[in-house]
């Protein structure tokens, strides 16, 4: 638990089977009393995958809110705390591992609007908000466009090695037949405070994909922040991983 043990109120209503999978403390609300953020579920103990994962606050006054997360399954669930809206007050941010080949996560930031904790970030929005087209072009490229914002990237193939383009392309650089690639849905959230004035903004990474999950092009750099009323995007990069050379 990390140096906090869990007060006998919050332990009372607890399935029997569930554990505390993470726990963090900071002033939540504004009152200026330290509030206690749990994360619990239910873990075998031979087995690192974690059901029915549920975020329990323990206010400063000692009062208790439950919420069920709407993915409540998964590996590796963590919390952050830390202001991404600007008001000085700490928020909650929650990371869940999907487990599945494509390293999708799941992410959920809540807020305490108006006497209660309430969601202003859900990866799943997220994700149905950010669109994305991937088509691979003659002459060993392939084009990214972006709805959100409204953006195109041209990546290179010619580092790809000549299998890959081979089975890809024709002698004179002309595709066989069309190939659309795809980005993959939230697969990193980072809070990061670019400006160093304590209100922290969004980095996150979704993998850029070829014919399958692991033929990886690239990644998809967003970073949102908050206006006041959502969250927005600021800047959007694309990443590429270089080619290994030598230098001898």
């Amino acid at each position: 638990m990390r140096g906090c043990r869990m007060n006998k109120q919050v332990q009372s209503f607890l399935p029997r089977d569930d554990r505390i999978l993470d726990v963090k403390q900071g002033d939540v609300t504004g009152d200026g009393q330290v509030d206690t953020v749990y994360l619990i579920g239910t873990k075998r103990e031979d087995s690192p995958y974690v059901q029915n994962i549920t975020l329990v606050v323990e206010y400063g006054d000692q009062s208790i809110a439950t919420i069920r997360l709407q993915e409540s399954s998964g590996y590796h669930p963590t919390i952050f705390l830390g202001d991404v809206t600007g008001d000085k007050v700490d928020d909650v941010l929650i990371v869940i591992d999907s487990g599945g080949s494509g390293g999708i996560v799941y992410a959920y930031i809540y807020s305490f609007i108006q006497g209660k904790m309430k969601p202003i970030f859900d990866s799943d929005v997220f994700n149905n908000s950010s669109q994305y087209e991937v088509n691979y072009r003659d002459q060993y490229v392939v084009e990214v466009i972006s709805s959100r914002p409204s953006k195109r990237y041209t990546l290179s193939l010619k580092d790809r090695g000549q299998d890959y383009l081979t089975d890809i392309y024709n002698s004179d650089g002309t595709l066989k037949q069309p190939i659309q690639g795809f980005v993959s849905p939230l697969a990193g959230i980072y809070p990061t405070d670019f400006d160093r004035d304590g209100t922290y903004e969004l980095v996150m990474f979704q993998n850029i994909a070829g014919q399958y999950n692991a033929d990886r092009l690239g990644y998809m750099n967003n970073i949102w922040g908050w206006d006041g009323q959502n969250f927005v995007p600021l800047r959007q990069t694309v990443e590429i991983l270089g080619e290994n050379i030598s230098l001898s």
